[in-house]
């Protein structure tokens, strides 16, 4: 079974996402923001990452360059899912490591294609 981390300070999202992932057989776990995750991450490395860009601490950006940047952990995909929707922060997001970039508010048949085709890399 396959573990994704979720990295959101939404509490609503967080809970969205984990049932539509749940429901389609993975494993969540939860952060609220970078620190966290990485810290998640440190414990356990998941097998994808969905992350927010604007969080407390440390923002998606920050924490795709770490997670790209650790030996341990730079094949784990990335999906950032934002709120933010110029072509300039889905350029941003993918050069700082990110493998795919989705906009809120999402569609649950999109989310859940994106992350089985990440899933299967």
């Amino acid at each position: 079974m396959s573990t994704v981390l979720i990295v959101d300070d939404s509490q609503t999202l967080r809970q969205m996402l984990t049932e539509l992932l749940q429901n389609s057989g993975l494993k969540v776990v939860e952060a609220t923001n970078g620190v966290e995750a990485k810290e998640k991450i440190q414990a356990k490395v998941p097998d994808l990452v969905i992350t927010d860009l604007v969080m407390p601490q440390m923002n998606g950006y920050e924490l795709c360059r770490w997670i790209k940047n650790e030996p341990a952990t730079q094949n784990v995909p990335i999906l950032i899912c934002s709120t933010k929707s110029e072509e300039f922060d889905r350029y941003w997001g993918m050069k700082q490591g990110a493998d795919a970039y989705i906009t809120k508010p999402f569609h649950p048949v999109e989310m859940m294609k994106t992350v089985k085709q990440l899933l299967r890399r």
